[in-house]
């Protein structure tokens, strides 16, 4: 299998394994009555000041966060939450990686996005986080040296977002757009080669499966064969004696992890677990659990220590999120039963493609607004509204297909039930 190839089917088991969390913890509020009911409680006063058209925000004083804002903005903060939640209800992979992208596309600034979004998963992962079973096989050792590798990414890619930002506001949008269009464009584009092969009858991997490749174990293997002090012991239950690998490596791992969600805002967790699987040769269920750690502890460092604190939280937006996901996630994930494998393949590849339209159409005016190319404001306002229009066209397109699926089969839903 070709690098790229490779590349392809770890970051797209990184979107399926953040896709499963997302639904875990989202179903876990849902089934919760004291969860809800403090949803709920939270969710009133928010509700509230929504619809007289005004609130106080939270913050620094050199947050972009505007002053008041309107009912529109927090019914699109729901709205961009409930097309998340249908994408990984349905899809199983891909809706996290659209909502700073579409926060983006709804006017919110770049940084602001981020930080809101990572505030979103972390208050997710706390309320919704079960600690069960699952955490019985969580190795304390191999948890800590990645958190404390993750804590430091958090720190740098926040310190590069908030440079940014505070060197030139567009530099930060055009580099949180570039990093966005770059993922999405090469996750889009791979997806889209799959789902023609797999229209076709031929080979390619499924939206729900796992890494066609199977991995990386040569590479594990010898990462666990190179002995830096301190080494770290883990999956004893599993293995005689356990496996080893250099708490140095795994930190550096954290490293990456904690860059990648401060910057993206998508909470470390969609890189974590074919990183333990796939790089460190970290069985399942180990990484299971240390996943739900690495996320409550690397979004909520992300998002408090490097956006909260100095402004970059829109944290009515987040409630919003919220609200709409976990009914996203519902609807999604039982639609899922009445339509085709096939027709869940196409949507993935074109939501990803969509999201890399958007923000790639942005980059132009960017430029041009930066003085780093000379291009008419016209041609690139027009770039901007036509990459912004497909977005919403297909969010909307791919909303109206599920409802519809889901209202259409209600009967058969509930014979399954």
């Amino acid at each position: 299998m070709s690098g790229p190839r490779k590349v392809y089917e770890f970051l797209k088991a990184s979107a399926m394994a953040h896709a499963r969390w997302d639904y875990e913890v989202s179903m876990s509020i849902v089934k919760n009555r004291k969860k809800l009911l403090i949803l709920f409680v939270l969710a009133l006063p928010i509700l509230g000041v929504s619809f007289l058209e005004a609130a106080s925000m939270l913050g620094g004083k050199t947050a972009f966060a505007p002053a008041f804002y309107t009912t529109t903005i927090f019914l699109v903060s729901i709205a961009v939450g409930l097309a998340a939640g249908l994408i990984t209800g349905c899809i199983g992979a891909g809706g996290g990686f659209i909502i700073t992208p579409a926060l983006m596309a709804a006017g919110v600034k770049g940084i602001l996005a981020v930080g809101t979004d990572l505030f979103h998963i972390f208050a997710k992962a706390i309320m919704g986080t079960t600690v069960h079973k699952k955490l019985g096989n969580v190795s304390v050792s191999l948890a800590v040296a990645f958190l404390v590798g993750s804590a430091g990414g958090t720190f740098i890619g926040g310190w590069i977002n908030k440079t940014l930002y505070n060197k030139d506001p567009l530099l930060s949008e055009a580099f949180i757009s570039g990093v966005y269009a770059i993922l999405l464009g090469f996750l889009g584009f791979y997806a889209l080669i799959d789902f023609i092969k797999s229209s076709r009858g031929g080979g390619g991997g499924d939206a729900h499966g796992g890494p066609a490749g199977g991995g990386a174990p040569a590479l594990a293997t010898k990462l666990q064969g190179l002995n830096i002090p301190p080494m770290i012991t883990f999956d004893e239950d599993f293995v005689p004696g356990g496996k080893k690998l250099s708490g140095v490596i795994i930190a550096m791992g954290g490293v990456v992890v904690g860059i990648m969600a401060a910057i993206m805002g998508v909470g470390g967790g969609f890189i974590t677990f074919p990183m333990f699987v796939y790089i460190f040769g970290v069985s399942s269920m180990t990484t299971v659990g240390t996943d739900i750690l690495q996320i409550i502890f690397t979004a909520g460092l992300a998002a408090i220590g490097q956006y909260a604190i100095h402004g970059y939280v829109f944290y009515t937006l987040a409630m919003g999120m919220l609200i709409g996901s976990l009914l996203g996630i519902q609807v999604g994930a039982l639609t899922t039963k009445v339509v085709k494998g096939i027709h869940i393949r196409g949507f993935y590849a074109i939501s990803i493609l969509a999201g890399f339209v958007n923000r790639a159409a942005t980059l132009p005016k960017k430029l041009v607004e930066l003085e780093v190319i000379d291009l008419s404001k016209g041609f690139v306002n027009g770039i901007e509204f036509v990459g912004n229009i497909l977005f919403w066209i297909v969010v909307a397109v791919f909303g109206i297909w599920i409802f519809a699926k889901f209202f259409g089969n209600v009967g058969t839903l509930r014979e399954e039930g």
